[in-house]
């Protein structure tokens, strides 16, 4: 017999621990960005550095697109990448780097919901749990307070809520991806997405910011811009690029998964960095990751 299912499934979990890796690593790369730049700058030169790393590869296949692709495309730049990129560099100036980790891991979920509601995917009774129990970890860590208690409803951060809509965002990307782009490699949908929305984020960039001004006249902002590029370079085009393989190779739930792993590298890089994260805090991500978890594990067959 065949060996190719393991052999595939071996390579998807490569996948999945090196995005991890890489992605539990951008919200240190956002924190330290933030120090110089503001949300916005931060969030349109990430896509800059993203797409322009990305157009020997993009250029050459563009005009082989017919319109509905490049609608689609067009749609999944957005989605997938530009929104995502000011959401969270905008999240982050109220949030800890790894408290956003944690949020992020709400995605998989989205993806089962966004699924259910547009694209004609069922959402069971386990999916609909875990939901619940993710949102109750979410709203634990919203409204931990210093000194280990809660607060009330109204002293909610609603700056969690910029990373709740990344997620979604996300929940639509991944389901366009897999029912809108089967003739399409992932590379092609990565390196062409980011090109459809790169004169946006440029023209924002140098016309709507300070960015060029504070390169020439703030000190450590070329350092500040190191850490952006190298976020966008591997933390957007080439994660991107391994994801949308993972996507295309198993199914958007699994590529999603990616996830439980982000706040684990997110935390611990946080910690790394003095940030503290109070007992309240820690139940929360347990709600979180365990909610995670039942909506999205399998039925075990008898």
């Amino acid at each position: 017999m065949s060996n190719q299912p393991s052999e595939s499934s071996v390579r998807n979990w490569i996948y999945l621990i090196i995005l991890a890796l890489v992605w539990g690593s951008s919200f240190i790369l956002i924190k330290r960005g933030l120090e110089i730049f503001s949300p916005g700058e931060l969030g349109a030169f990430r896509i800059v550095a993203a797409a322009t790393f990305l157009l020997p590869l993009s250029l050459p296949r563009v005009r082989f697109l017919n319109s509905v692709q490049v609608q689609n495309l067009i749609i999944v730049g957005l989605v997938g990448s530009f929104i995502p990129a000011f959401l969270f560099a905008k999240a982050q100036t109220q949030l800890s780097s790894s408290l956003t980790g944690v949020l992020n891991a709400l995605t998989p979920l989205f993806v089962v919901l966004v699924g259910a509601l547009f694209f004609s995917s069922k959402i069971t009774r386990r999916n609909a749990l875990g939901l619940l129990i993710a949102f109750l970890g979410v709203l634990i860590l919203v409204t931990v307070r210093e000194g280990g208690g809660f607060g009330a409803l109204s002293d909610i951060n609603a700056y969690a809520f910029f990373v709740i809509l990344a997620c979604t965002c996300y929940g639509f990307n991944l389901n366009i991806i897999k029912f809108r782009f089967v003739e399409l490699k992932p590379i092609e949908i990565t390196a062409i997405s980011l090109l459809m929305v790169l004169p946006v984020a440029l023209i924002y960039l140098m016309a709507g910011t300070q960015f060029s001004y504070k390169l020439v006249s703030v000190p450590g902002a070329w350092q500040a811009l190191g850490y952006v590029a190298l976020l966008g370079i591997l933390g957007t085009a080439l994660a991107l690029i391994l994801f949308n393989m993972l996507v295309k190779t198993a199914s958007p739930v699994f590529a999603s998964s990616v996830t439980y792993l982000i706040p684990i590298v997110a935390i611990l890089w946080g910690v790394w960095d003095g940030e503290v994260l109070l007992w309240g805090h820690y139940g929360g991500i347990a709600a979180v990751i365990l909610g995670v978890w039942i909506g999205n594990r399998k039925k075990v067959k008898a």
